[in-house]
């Protein structure tokens, strides 16, 4: 049975692909006509779109998009390395990042100036980025130095935030980091000074820091911005080492401890795979953790007739099951949980934007401003000299 509004009204929900609401949800409009995304004339429209474009265009893909948008990209990846790939073509005129908001904001840092960066839906953003804004760190950074620790501090940011927050972070000496290369980070910001504040993902701080840096979970504390001081006493933010954000991924904050258990009831000798940006106490009951990248070769290494269950973006557990049918991959939670904001990029809004740069126009561009971009691009060039 489809669920239909029984009625237009003022409190009527707008059901995902049923409705827009132009004044609260830019860039979710398609203009011109276009198909369901099941239409199959869709797939020849992006085909001959891309065909006409050829080496002009450059599309990229994050492991966390629908099969029916990576099926088009030239590369596929996590975030850090299709920036990477971006910055690697400097002869495409047009770099279509089918990702969320800060991913092609990274491109647009790391790429020419001659180089337009699209983003398919401008609402396709990102909880956790946004959980931190500017306005809020600064006004923790001005704390820190009425305390007299700012000095102490180095601020190290995940590479899933905002270009304000690297760019506040190239500004104050910090680095930014990865899912894969946090611990390296973290070494390094050590060297610089006896505390490190964690931004924006506290989960993947945490866990770095207690499980590869031999830190306690005391050593921690948990800035809130929406609390007085952070929620936190002058002399808690004196003892810490880590002052993590008070942020999270909302697809891997669902993961459970009772999630681990039930799976390794119900399927003997299972693997438990899991991300870093898990809860802590996931990933200390997991079997194995780490990153996208880690995750896709520690399946594509594992032997036939093995079973896995994945704690990570739906979209990419099933393309993983689907591609190794000799394992058992399972999602890790009964409940089904595909990241809402990576998938407002589908068919209809790619087939768009292709057909608009072939029409001349460039549609959705993502451009970060002279000062911001310069300073993030500092910061992000720190993590690139991390040995």
């Amino acid at each position: 049975m489809t669920w239909a509004e029984p009625s237009s009204t003022a409190t009527a929900l707008l059901l995902l692909g049923r409705g827009t609401d132009p004044d609260t949800e830019k860039g979710v409009e398609c203009p011109g006509d276009l198909p369901a995304p099941s239409d199959p004339g869709l797939v020849e429209r992006a085909r001959a779109a891309k065909a006409a474009l050829g080496d002009r265009v450059f599309v990229l893909g994050h492991h966390y998009q629908r099969d029916e948008v990576i099926q088009f990209a030239d590369v596929t990846g996590d975030s850090f390395k299709l920036a990477r790939e971006a910055a690697a073509r400097p002869d495409a005129e047009y770099i279509v990042f089918c990702g969320v908001h800060f991913m092609a904001e990274s491109a647009d840092i790391l790429t020419s100036a001659t180089q337009r960066v699209v983003l398919p839906d401008l609402a396709a953003g990102c909880s956790m980025a946004d959980m931190a804004a500017l306005v809020q760190v600064e006004k923790a950074w001005e704390h820190f130095t009425r305390l007299g620790i700012a000095g102490d501090v180095v601020p190290v940011t995940y590479m899933n935030s905002t270009a304000d927050i690297k760019g506040f972070v190239g500004r104050n000496d910090g680095v930014v980091c990865t899912s894969s290369n946090a611990e390296t980070a973290l070494k390094w910001s050590f060297e610089r000074g006896s505390k490190v504040f964690f931004l924006p993902d506290q989960h993947l701080g945490r866990n770095t820091a207690v499980l590869k840096m031999g830190l306690t979970l005391q050593d921690c504390v948990l800035y809130d911005p929406h609390k007085p001081g952070g929620g936190l006493t002058d002399q808690q933010l004196l003892d810490a080492k880590m002052i993590l954000w008070r942020g999270h991924c909302s697809v891997h904050g669902r993961f459970t401890l009772d999630s681990v258990e039930d799976v390794r009831a119900r399927v003997p000798g299972v693997n438990v795979l899991v991300h870093p940006e898990c809860k802590h106490e996931v990933v200390t009951a997991a079997d194995h953790v780490g990153s996208t990248e880690y995750i896709i070769r520690m399946i594509e290494a594992a032997p036939a007739g093995s079973a896995w269950a994945v704690g990570t973006e739906l979209n990419l557990v099933r393309r993983l099951a689907l591609a190794h049918p000799d394992k058992q991959i399972m999602f890790l939670d009964k409940n089904v949980c595909y990241c809402s904001t990576m998938n407002r990029i589908d068919l209809p809004h790619l087939v768009w934007a292709l057909e608009e740069l072939v029409a001349g126009r460039v549609p959705n561009e993502i451009t970060v401003d002279a000062d911001t971009a310069h300073y993030a691009r500092v910061a992000l060039d720190r993590m690139l000299a991390l040995p």
